[in-house]
């Protein structure tokens, strides 16, 4: 896992993020079921454009839902937001995070193993056939992903025969390969926390030739805008709403 750090004197998105919540969020939206999967959806039923968000490691944590619904909710132009349960049921325990002994490597690394960023990749081209399928009033998909769903983006967005999105966003990605951006055809938005290795993240950045913004978030954590996001902390509740409208304004201005 990783990440990475963050600058200021940024135009703040033409977006109304509402309330942040520290604690006990009531989510907005509800569940359903799509391919077998059972998928938090949230958002306007006359929206236009989709979202598919890939969640962290950690599964469906209050703060990866409460960001869902800011994406739904906070913007001008409608989205409808849908984030699938890949680990159906069976995330990573955030108590292994950290993996601070030899114990929790190797939990996180059989995790991994039965987990590959790649595997979900291969399966989001259908799975956005789908959603389709049933909301046709969507035209075009977005994908966000966080940490471990990061690189599920760089896969996807990576490979033009397959990739079903038109923008994309990466947030404090885990396992930062620069050489996947010479691939990527989309518009694209990386936020890194500090503790992503920072010459590859500027390679990354240097290798994309669409549409960018790449920003490290310096003072937070791998995870800040996800399941790990203390956001009783006032600096990381500030980050993590600055980190969406950021998104936000970046789909605004890319995602045509």
């Amino acid at each position: 896992m990783s990440t990475m750090q963050a600058c200021h004197g940024h135009n703040e998105a033409c977006c109304n993020i509402p309330p942040v919540v520290t604690s006990g969020y009531k989510p907005k939206g509800s569940y359903s079921e799509y391919d077998g999967l059972k998928t938090y959806v949230t958002g306007p039923d006359d929206a236009t454009k989709g979202i598919v968000v890939i969640y962290d490691i950690f599964g469906y944590f209050d703060q990866t839902i409460q960001g869902a619904d800011i994406l739904a909710t906070s913007d001008d132009t409608k989205y409808k937001v849908f984030m699938p349960d890949w680990f159906k049921g069976e995330p990573c325990p955030i108590e292994w995070y950290p993996p601070d002994n030899d114990e929790k490597k190797k939990n996180l690394g059989a995790f991994f193993g039965k987990n590959p960023p790649q595997g979900v990749a291969e399966k989001l081209p259908a799975f956005v056939k789908t959603l389709s399928a049933k909301h046709a009033n969507i035209k075009s998909w977005g994908i966000i992903g966080y940490c471990w769903g990061g690189k599920v983006v760089s896969l996807i967005t990576s490979n033009a025969e397959t990739n079903p999105f038109s923008v994309a966003a990466e947030c404090h990605p885990a396992m930062v390969d620069p050489e996947e951006a010479k691939g990527i055809k989309v518009p694209l938005i990386m936020l890194a926390s500090k503790e992503e290795p920072d010459d590859k993240v500027k390679e990354f950045e240097q290798n994309l030739s669409v549409p960018k913004h790449v920003e490290t978030f310096k003072d937070q954590i791998h995870g800040w805008m996800a399941a790990r996001a203390d956001l009783k902390d006032e600096r990381v509740k500030s980050e993590y709403i600055r980190g969406y409208k950021t998104v936000l304004e970046f789909f605004g201005k890319n995602w045509k």
